[in-house]
């Protein structure tokens, strides 16, 4: 993806996404209908492919305040592995294209929306269905990992939720295409890692973390080294200081399997496979990998 200032250009979308198949795009091929979100470049609107009809919805990034934050690389890196990843469990970005001033990224709409949204308002989730939702991204990142994609920002605010109830990875932000380890501290700070925050090499492994720190939050609503403080936060994180509240009652399995997803030594973490495996998820995961709400 080059992010620059010459005359409009557009990219061609995959072929196997026949509904919204076309050679060259620009704005006009789109009916732009009501604002879905806003984020810290730009907007995303739901729109309408006018010549197929097919509804996506259209990220709209403005140049001036990528380059201002200096994140044209990181746009086009999430741009290059969102576009190739192919998983029911991540959301499809279908392509792009680009006038003088803005970006416009083509992306499968997720008519459910924020799964952060409906957290808070639920305040937490039942065993069942955070433990499809956890099931649903072991798969989608075990996908990742065997493409040597490490995503490194698991987060709430980073999935949305499908016409089925199915959950969608939306965020490539902070991804990464390595067959190395990495020291970039990158994430979000209740997230983190012990070794992002002693800045000591990381891998794959940082997303069994993060997806612990997130059965953590779907089950009891808040996640689990949370302080006042950032340095308080960090202290928590390095120390795995890992308390379970009384409130909400969560079963001994669920338990089970945060304590053995959030472990200090990345290698001692249970792997994703073993995580499909646990008696927690076999219990409760609907196979489907859909919750009905």
């Amino acid at each position: 993806m080059a992010i620059s200032t010459e005359k409009p250009t557009e990219e061609k979308v995959p072929a196997e996404v026949p509904a919204v198949e076309k050679q060259r795009w620009v704005l006009n091929d789109f009916d732009i209908g009501k604002p879905l979100g806003r984020g810290k470049f730009g907007h995303v609107y739901l729109a309408r492919e006018k010549r197929s009809n097919h509804i996506v919805a259209l990220k709209v990034l403005f140049k001036s305040q990528l380059k201002q934050s200096q994140v044209e690389h990181q746009i086009r890196r999430e741009v290059e592995i969102q576009s190739h990843l192919r998983h029911p469990n991540i959301l499809r970005l279908y392509g792009y294209f680009y006038d003088q001033k803005r970006v416009y990224l083509i992306l499968e709409y997720a008519p459910k929306g924020e799964l952060y949204k409906e957290l808070q308002k639920c305040k937490y989730f039942s065993e069942k269905r955070a433990a499809t939702y956890i099931a649903s991204m072991a798969r989608a990142l075990i996908y990742c990992h065997g493409k040597h994609v490490i995503h490194r920002d698991i987060k709430p605010e980073n999935l949305l939720i499908g016409a089925q109830g199915e959950l969608k990875i939306a965020d490539f932000g902070w991804a990464v295409h390595t067959f190395n380890r990495r020291k970039t501290m990158c994430g979000t700070l209740d997230y983190l890692p012990p070794e992002m925050v002693e800045s000591v090499e990381h891998d794959a492994s940082v997303d069994i973390w993060s997806l612990g720190i997130l059965c953590y939050e779907f089950l009891y609503g808040f996640p689990p080294f949370e302080a006042k403080e950032h340095s308080d936060t960090y202290r928590r994180i390095v120390l795995v200081d890992l308390k379970f509240p009384p409130k909400p009652i969560v079963s001994s399995a669920a338990k089970d399997l945060i304590s053995k997803m959030l472990v200090k030594d990345s290698s001692e973490r249970l792997p994703l496979h073993k995580l499909l495996e646990h008696t927690w998820i076999v219990q409760n995961a609907d196979p489907s990998g859909l919750y009905k709400f």
